[in-house]
């Protein structure tokens, strides 16, 4: 486990700034600014300290620059330092809300950032996404099929046959880019839904020599609340399991 996440936790103002993006996600740093009694400098210096051990992502949207809470490392400190101490029901305490819709005059954004660092080349990462036999071992035991062509439909089966989610290949840039169309059909409550989407974003650690980040955004999700709030969870999930797959070559247990 990373110390700089220990590290980054255990200052009070960053726990606040956390607790201030588990409230309400997307947050400009004028915004945070007005809730910490400190100059604007000093909560920058703050919010660097937190991007870097990746407890927050980022993004530019027009001329601001928001700020999304990460819950990727606070799952593996869960379950590195919790869970296996604590009965399973105690898993609901210390999920991290961040679906929330923010309007600015600018444009509005509503969207979920998940972050993973992986040790494995983004070629690595692209094919346990796209390979039937590796996302059946981190994906809720789904298998991903697919022509791999933008406009192709796309299908992920269960262990039965069952369709747990289809869509669209709407972007295709291996190994670096996915963008794809989203509708969950494991649900009742999700598959009358309309699809969101989802991007996946592979890039090589411009630091860390052998380790690539894999940042996934759910989006396009206004019409569907019970999507959103499943992805919410279980997307944290998934790149678990893909990180640990990857890196051990066992499925997350």
């Amino acid at each position: 486990m990373n110390n700089d996440i220990f590290k980054s936790l255990a200052d009070p103002s960053r726990r606040m700034l956390l607790d201030l993006l588990h409230e309400f996600d997307g947050r400009t740093l004028s915004d945070l600014c007005t809730h910490l009694d400190m100059s604007r400098v000093g909560v920058m210096k703050h919010l660097k300290i937190l991007e870097e051990s990746n407890l927050i992502t980022t993004q530019k949207v027009g001329r601001e620059r928001l700020h999304f809470l990460n819950s990727v490392p606070l799952r593996q400190v869960y379950e590195r330092w919790v869970s296996k101490y604590t009965e399973p029901w105690t898993i609901g305490l210390t999920q991290l809300k961040s679906d929330l819709e923010r309007s600015m005059d600018m444009e509005t954004s509503i969207r979920t950032i998940n972050r993973i660092a992986i040790k494995a080349t983004p070629e690595d990462i692209w094919h346990a996404l796209t390979e039937p036999s590796m996302t059946s071992k981190y994906w809720y035991n789904g298998s991903i099929r697919a022509d791999w062509k933008e406009g192709a439909p796309y299908t992920i089966y269960n262990q039965q046959g069952t369709v747990q989610a289809r869509g669209e290949i709407l972007i295709l840039d291996p190994p670096h880019k996915l963008v794809m169309s989203w509708k969950l059909m494991s649900l009742n409550e999700t598959k009358e839904e309309p699809p969101s989407r989802l991007t996946w974003e592979i890039n090589s650690h411009q630091d860390i020599k052998g380790v690539t980040l894999v940042t996934v955004i759910h989006d396009q999700y206004d019409q569907s609340p019970k999507t959103a709030q499943t992805l919410e969870y279980g997307l944290s999930i998934v790149l678990s399991g893909m990180k640990t797959l990857l890196e051990t070559g066992l499925p997350l247990e």
